[in-house]
């Protein structure tokens, strides 16, 4: 099935960021356009890159299950990186398929995407401001922007 009218517009977003901000992978993409991203393609899947702990304690992204899932960039809780990453993402994401990483306030992300793009995930896109968004003056996050924030469909378990 053809992506809707849409995807294109966005992933030509994400493509312009890229080229502004000298990325290495397709681009970047708000919390909002990310979401409609993932309406509109439904070849588009996305990864939560937190750790399982911070999914328990703050929360997650709520989407299909088969389309959305996590795969822990640094393992909990010795924060070694998981040397599974990319074959983890691999057995359930197409080279080809639009890719969306999303973690905290976008950083490990913006690495999960580089690793994907540098073997071969064409569609690699990181999901600027991250679940729970950057720090306010208090350094509490979720209050100045990310998913969260943005009333974006998330749950906690």
């Amino acid at each position: 099935m053809a992506p809707a009218p849409i995807a294109p517009q966005l992933i030509e977003t994400a493509k312009q960021r890229a080229r502004e901000k000298g990325l290495n992978y397709l681009g970047a993409l708000t919390p909002d356009e990310a979401w409609n991203l993932l309406n509109a393609d439904e070849n588009a899947v996305l990864v939560d890159v937190r750790t399982d702990a911070e999914l328990d304690w703050v929360g997650q992204v709520s989407f299909s299950e088969d389309r959305s899932f996590h795969v822990e960039w640094n393992n909990y809780p010795d924060g070694t990186r998981n040397p599974d990453f990319l074959a983890q993402i691999a057995a359930r994401v197409e080279p080809h398929q639009p890719v969306l990483f999303i973690c905290r306030s976008g950083a490990r992300s913006h690495h999960a995407a580089t690793l994907a793009a540098k073997h071969g995930f064409e569609f690699a896109i990181n999901v600027l401001e991250g679940f729970e968004g950057d720090k306010n003056e208090n350094h509490q996050r979720s209050s100045i922007n990310g998913w969260r924030f943005r009333g974006l469909p998330w749950e906690q378990h």
